[in-house]
């Protein structure tokens, strides 16, 4: 209970500060400022490794979710024979895990953790790995006849030669480096990337409901929840969070579902991969993002140019 109150009072300073936040956010500044500057120092004097591959990488300067993974997936469902390859947060293994080979499930979500899991299952032509040590990864990825690999979350790998997209929310209210603010690195690093992108200008989102009932207890395990509400479906009588990545208990959930009364969860697809196997009756907000087609033209440009010149 305190580690979730931990969490609910640093997404609030983070992304929804109030006055008393920004008190804490000044004083925090110094620790902020020192952290931004050893990020940018690691960023400036890191040597990248060119692996004669194009390698893209979809990343954000923010802790928490921004799209990457919705982003990825319809990026990626424009290549054969790519290679996703993804940190594998959440997951209850170590080291180099094989998630999927052109799309068959060689693993479970414990393994993979539940975005990867998510990627898997929903890219039939890719193959979706996870490793700490990404670098590892590209090496096998290239000896099992990779064309194009893509970086979850891979801004940060500063030591590897990559076409960088950064995704933005629509707003952003603290610009602060952590632990005073979400940002990973100072908000300026931007200008190391290839292109920015931000929501509802180049990228949107669509959800629909699948199997939406007249009643819903809304069930999640995602960064920033509060991120979803406003595609949320009318029904919602009552919210659930739990951490990012975390796994659901099947007879605790039905005891919730029993005390709010309701017909059935609304859980995301990310959620989904964890539940597959519950006896419940689930609602899923199917996402898809909608990426304008310039921009996809200078993605596939960079991928056709990168191979003719090798």
């Amino acid at each position: 209970m305190a580690n979730k109150a931990l969490v609910s009072f640093f997404e609030r300073l983070f992304f929804k500060p109030n006055l008393l936040d920004w008190v804490l956010i000044f004083f925090l500044f110094p620790l902020s400022l020192l952290y931004g500057l050893i990020m940018l120092i690691r960023r400036s004097l890191t040597p990248k490794k060119d692996y004669s591959i194009p390698i893209i990488s979809i990343g954000n300067l923010t802790i928490g979710g921004s799209g990457k993974t919705p982003f990825l997936i319809a990026l990626a469902s424009h290549y054969r024979q790519s290679y996703i390859i993804s940190r594998g947060y959440g997951r209850q293994s170590r080291g180099l895990v094989e998630v999927s080979h052109q799309g068959r499930i060689l693993t479970d979500v414990f393994q993979s953790g539940d975005e990867a899991m998510l990627m898997a299952k929903s890219l039939p032509y890719a193959s979706v790995m996870v490793s700490e040590e990404r670098e590892k990864a590209i090496e096998l990825a290239l000896q099992k006849g990779a064309k194009v690999i893509f970086l979850d979350d891979g801004f940060n790998r500063v030591n590897i030669k990559k076409f960088e997209i950064l995704l933005f929310p629509q707003t952003i209210k603290n610009y602060m480096t952590f632990p005073a603010g979400p940002f990973r690195e100072f908000f300026f690093t931007k200008a190391f990337s290839n292109m920015q992108l931000y929501e509802n200008q180049e990228f949107k989102r669509v959800v629909k409901v699948i199997n939406a009932t007249p009643r819903m207890l809304l069930v999640t395990a995602i960064s920033n929840p509060e991120r979803l509400n406003p595609f949320l479906p009318k029904g919602v009588i009552d919210k659930f969070y739990l951490e990012d990545h975390s796994y659901f208990d099947e007879h605790d959930l039905r005891k919730k579902m029993k005390i709010a009364d309701v017909t059935s969860l609304l859980i995301t697809q990310k959620d989904a991969v964890k539940m597959e196997d519950f006896k419940l009756p689930l609602s899923v907000m199917q996402l898809e993002l909608q990426i304008k087609n310039e921009i996809l033209e200078k993605i596939n440009h960079y991928v056709g140019e990168y191979a003719h010149e090798k």
